[in-house]
């Protein structure tokens, strides 16, 4: 028993000496991390904002919680013309902060950024969150109104050019339209004339239509329609008709010879 209640003695010295140690480095770590902001602060004032901005990084490094550096790192990217990148660490800030001065000075500032990248609803959205943390900072209710303007000014320009998009679209449409129905007026007009053209012979003179007797075989003899002779038909008709009267009138008195009796005289 004895030896389990040492042992557990042990082991609440060793987790309080590891918290002690933890602490310990956490304070190290905080008061590197703040000395280095004043390196930075340092290079800042002299406007070497790169080197600066090196600084601030490190310290961040160290404690990454660390308003001031995420802080301070933002404007040194401002002041280098970063306007993108500085808007993270503002944005950092604004998380990480305690009081709302801080929170309404790293919301200020990222508003700015966003005007400079032309974000102006980021910037409207900001500057708000700037006067709900500091309502009387009369600068920010300014910048906001500003940035009201142009986001107006903004959606009414992409509002025009949507509808000019539209009518360009509407007015392409319709040429487009035009160009296919001349398109089919000119093909029609083409085909009309070709058939004009087709249906005149070199002289410029209609041609006939063709007979359906045009398509008979030119050696072939003509026919008589019904109910007709042709001459030659007739002549031979007629020279029939012709000897059949004379073989009909050869019999006629071949028969009369025949049956007549020979007359004898008589004796008186």
């Amino acid at each position: 028993m004895k030896l389990l209640q040492n042992i557990l003695i042990l082991c609440l010295l060793f987790l309080s000496s590891t918290k002690i140690l933890a602490q310990k480095d956490s304070l190290a770590l905080q008061r590197k991390a703040r000395s280095l902001v004043r390196d930075g602060n340092q290079l800042y004032a002299q406007k070497q904002y790169t080197d600066a901005s090196v600084a601030y990084k490190k310290a961040l490094e160290n404690s990454a919680s660390y308003d001031k550096a995420s802080y301070n790192l933002g404007n040194a990217m401002y002041q280098n013309k970063n306007f993108k990148e500085a808007a993270p660490q503002y944005e950092l800030t604004a998380k990480t902060a305690t009081d709302k001065f801080t929170k309404a000075e790293a919301y200020h500032n990222l508003g700015n950024s966003m005007m400079e990248t032309k974000n102006f609803q980021g910037a409207v959205d900001a500057y708000k969150n700037s006067l709900r943390n500091n309502p009387t900072d009369d600068e920010t209710r300014y910048n906001l109104a500003v940035a009201q303007e142009l986001l107006e000014k903004e959606k009414q320009d992409n509002k025009d050019d949507k509808n000019k998009d539209n009518k360009d679209n509407k007015d392409q449409d319709k040429k487009d339209k035009d160009d296919q129905n001349k398109d089919k007026n000119k093909d029609k007009k083409d085909n009309d004339d070709k058939d004009k053209k087709d249906d005149k012979d070199g002289e410029g003179n209609k041609k006939p239509y063709p007979k359906n007797d045009d398509k008979k075989d030119p050696n072939e003899k003509p026919k008589p329609q019904k109910g007709k002779m042709s001459p030659q038909q007739i002549k031979q008709l007629l020279e029939s008709l012709n000897n059949e009267e004379k073989k009909t009138q050869k019999k006629m008195n071949a028969e009369k010879a025949k049956g007549e009796k020979v007359k004898q005289e008589k004796d008186w």
